[in-house]
């Protein structure tokens, strides 16, 4: 299994506007097709601010292609993009793997 693990940076004072975007139009089409959602957090006031930090598991990287291709297709995924990507700063992209002996699907069903 592995997780990717999204950071995207808001521009200041827009970090309200483009949760309540996603929220409303991001999110339910990503928990159809992306699957498994591991975490999704907002920086506070220590470190970079304006951050939204999203992590997703997946079998391995050709389930990660799939799914995210079908994301791509879903017909209110470009609104979302529309709406939210003009809010986005930066984006940065990780692919992580579990510790040898991390059980991360233990871990993601508590």
């Amino acid at each position: 299994m592995i997780v990717d693990h999204r950071t995207y940076t808001v521009h200041p004072g827009k970090l309200n506007d483009y949760l309540k975007i996603y929220q409303e139009l991001g999110l339910p089409l990503q928990q159809k097709h992306l699957g498994k959602l591991v975490g999704w957090y907002t920086s506070m006031d220590i470190g970079p601010l304006n951050q939204v930090v999203h992590l997703w598991a997946y079998d391995d990287l050709a389930d990660r292609a799939a799914r995210r291709a079908a994301l791509a297709k879903e017909p209110g995924w470009g609104e979302f993009l529309k709406q939210g990507m003009p809010l986005l700063q930066s984006m940065e992209n990780k692919i992580l793997a579990a510790a040898p002996w991390f059980d991360l699907e233990k871990a993601a069903n508590g």
